[in-house]
């Protein structure tokens, strides 16, 4: 059974950094698109970044130039890199697998940006 493991959120107060990383096991991480996304309450799921199996990344305008994903296809990890953090980025935060066939979720790492 696929499992994707999130790790790494937390409190921080604004402006301050924190790293997120995923962890994966039975699922080879070369063969799919990696993404994070992110919920607020009473907000719909939006993509944050993403990182193509060729390294491509694609980041939403609100975190541009403050986030950064990385991946580590030979042991299963992505790691989102959030700098000069923001309340409004408060949410939790999901790993994503995808490709053409399979469609994985993490259960999420909570994020919490306040003073």
């Amino acid at each position: 059974q696929v499992r994707l493991v999130e790790s790494g959120g937390g409190l921080v107060q604004p402006g301050g950094s924190l790293r997120l990383s995923c962890a994966g096991t039975r699922i080879i991480f070369s063969r799919y698109t990696m993404g994070w996304y992110r919920q607020a309450p009473g907000k719909q799921r939006e993509l944050v970044a993403a990182i193509t199996g060729g390294g491509s990344t694609n980041y939403a305008d609100s975190v541009k130039g403050r986030f950064a994903v990385s991946r580590d296809n030979d042991n299963n990890t992505v790691h989102l890199q959030m700098n000069s953090l923001k309340p409004e980025d408060t949410a939790a935060y999901y790993c994503n697998a995808r490709n053409s066939f399979y469609d994985y979720w993490g259960r999420g790492s909570q994020v919490t940006v306040s003073s």
